[in-house]
C-alpha cells in the first residue's frame, strides 16, 4: 500500500458520500450511520469470479451481521442497472452502489487507475464502520485474485456490538 498516502486508515471517520443505488436512487453514508455498524465492500466489477464470491460470503453471512445490527453496501463502479441484474442473478439482500465516477473508491484511497487493461476501478476492501463512522476495521488487497476473509469481517462486526 505504499505510495497511497490518501487510504483512510483505522480510527479516522470514513468520508461521508451519497451514490446511487442499483434502482438508482440515492444513498448517503451519515444517513445510514447510528443502527449498528457498517461494511463497505468495494469490489472491481459485477459478473467476475472473485467479486462473485465476495458478495456471496457476504450474503451468506448476513444473518449473523443482522444479528449486530451491521448494515452491508457493496460499492464498485459499474452502473446502477448493471448492479440490479448482478444483485438479482445472485440473491444478494443488501444494495450495491454505483461509485461510476470513481468518487468513493478515490476518497477513501482504494482506486486502481488501471486494472485488467480498463481504466479505473476499486481495489477489493473492506472498512467496517461503527455508528459514529469511524473506521473500526479495514482490509485492502491490490491482488484482484484475493476475497476478503469474512469471518474477519464478522468478528470486527461482533466487536462493535459488544
Amino acid at each position: 500500500m505504499e505510495g497511497r498516502l490518501n487510504m483512510v486508515d483505522e480510527g479516522e471517520k470514513a468520508p461521508d458520500f451519497t451514490i446511487p443505488n442499483e434502482d438508482n436512487q440515492p444513498v448517503n453514508l451519515a444517513k445510514e450511520l447510528g443502527e449498528g455498524p457498517v461494511v463497505l465492500s468495494f469490489y472491481l466489477f459485477d459478473f467476475t469470479t472473485t467479486c462473485t464470491t465476495q458478495l456471496c460470503n457476504f450474503r451468506d453471512s448476513s444473518g449473523i451481521l443482522q444479528q449486530y445490527g451491521a448494515k452491508v453496501f457493496g460499492i464498485s463502479s459499474d452502473s446502477p442497472w448493471s448492479h440490479r441484474e448482478f444483485r438479482r442473478a445472485n440473491d444478494l439482500n443488501f444494495p450495491l452502489l454505483s461509485d461510476w465516477g470513481h468518487i468513493v473508491s478515490r476518497a477513501y484511497g482504494v482506486h486502481h487507475e488501471e486494472i485488467y487493461g480498463l481504466p479505473g476501478a476499486p481495489m477489493r476492501s473492506v472498512f467496517v464502520l461503527d455508528n459514529d463512522g469511524v473506521i473500526r476495521y479495514r482490509w485492502v488487497t491490490e491482488d484482484p485474485e484475493i476475497a476478503p476473509d469474512t469471518a474477519e469481517v464478522v468478528e470486527a462486526v461482533r466487536s462493535l456490538a459488544a
